[in-house]
């Protein structure tokens, strides 16, 4: 029987996480199930996976989906479109089997790309050798998560280009469903006729295609900084999503963008294997940060504590300590106020 290459090419740049990263793994866990449950599905379907962030890897080959376990994703910082799209069609050249006299090859590959942000790398080579010699060969179908993604690169890439707004809960699984739908639309040996029935579950309040790439916006979607518990050297993620906040002065009203805390989460050591290193300088005011964390290892008060070599760790309160980064004895007083204007901490790609 003939094969139907599915491929899902997924973003795990520090944007993505805490929750997001948790979704993803889950939702791909529910099509899982789903498409098991379908007997055409489970002769006909098999699965590859992709990750990228700062640099794009197979984590799972092409396999079929009786044998498929879902994988753990890992987190990294950057985001290597084009290095995902090279690693894609890498995996296409060296899996999908193509008609020859004597076989029918395999159906059209389907693959599915999700991403939250935008490219930290070049994808234009990418884009431009995907156009020239795998789109035509391949149904690629592109979700932005939320309205920071460049959907501009996306349309680049393909005319499918959706959006997905996550307004409530449930949305995210609605997005699920439709996945395992269209995958199974596809795997029916009428596929091509039983298309619209994948296109009926769509919740066009949920997930929309993309005409025209909504407006760019100058700012990021989030803050994200690296650093290590002083008593483990263990890494950790501080992650602050942005919020618009309105300052009036007499008459003047002025929107400025802050960034509210929304975790910090512990690291494997692996994150900085995903990574890419190139973080350009990048910087951020602490007066532009609302909320200090406390360090997920070892429960120190802080894991906002600078030091002289200019990287995060974490410390009980004022006084001495032996910095995990490069080993020197650093004395840590309170720091300005925001009021005060601050001070610079790098941050790193999302």
């Amino acid at each position: 029987m003939r094969r139907l290459p599915v491929f899902f090419v997924l973003d795990c740049s520090e944007s993505m996480v805490g929750e997001g990263l948790i979704k993803m793994e889950g939702g791909l866990q529910a099509v899982v199930r789903s498409l098991r449950a379908n007997p055409h599905a489970l002769e006909t379907v098999y699965i590859s996976v992709i990750a990228f962030a700062g640099l794009a890897k197979t984590i799972v080959p092409l396999v079929e989906l009786f044998s498929f376990y879902p994988p753990k994703l890992p987190l990294g910082g950057g985001t290597s479109l084009g290095g995902a799209l090279e690693a894609l069609m890498g995996e296409i050249d060296a899996s999908v089997q193509r008609a020859t006299a004597e076989r029918k090859g395999d159906w059209r590959p389907v693959v599915y790309l999700f991403t939250d942000g935008r490219p930290t790398d070049d994808p234009g080579p990418a884009i431009e050798r995907w156009r020239a010699r795998y789109a035509d060969g391949a149904t690629l179908i592109a979700v932005g998560i939320g309205r920071d993604v460049d959907f501009a690169v996306l349309k680049r890439l393909t005319d499918q280009v959706l959006l997905f707004d996550e307004n409530e809960a449930g949305d995210f699984a609605r997005l699920v469903d439709w996945v395992s739908a269209s995958i199974l639309a596809k795997s029916q040996p009428l596929g091509v006729a039983l298309d619209a029935r994948a296109e009926a579950v769509l919740d066009d309040q949920v997930l929309r295609l993309v005409k025209e790439p909504p407006p760019v916006r100058p700012d990021a979607a989030c803050v994200t900084l690296v650093g290590r518990c002083q008593s483990t050297r263990r890494p950790y993620l501080i992650k602050y999503d942005r919020q618009h906040q309105e300052i009036a002065t007499g008459e003047l009203h002025v929107d400025v963008s802050l960034y509210r805390l929304a975790g910090c989460y512990p690291l494997e050591e692996a994150y900085f294997d995903w990574s890419d290193p190139r973080t350009g300088g990048l910087e951020v005011s602490t007066s532009e940060l609302l909320g200090v964390p406390g360090c997920p290892h070892c429960g120190n008060a802080t894991a906002f504590a600078l030091c002289g070599c200019g990287r995060l760790m974490c410390v009980g309160g004022p006084g001495e300590a032996t910095c995990p980064w490069c080993g020197r004895q650093a004395n840590f007083t309170a720091g300005p106020s925001p009021e005060e204007g601050g001070f610079a901490v790098g941050r790193g790609l999302g």
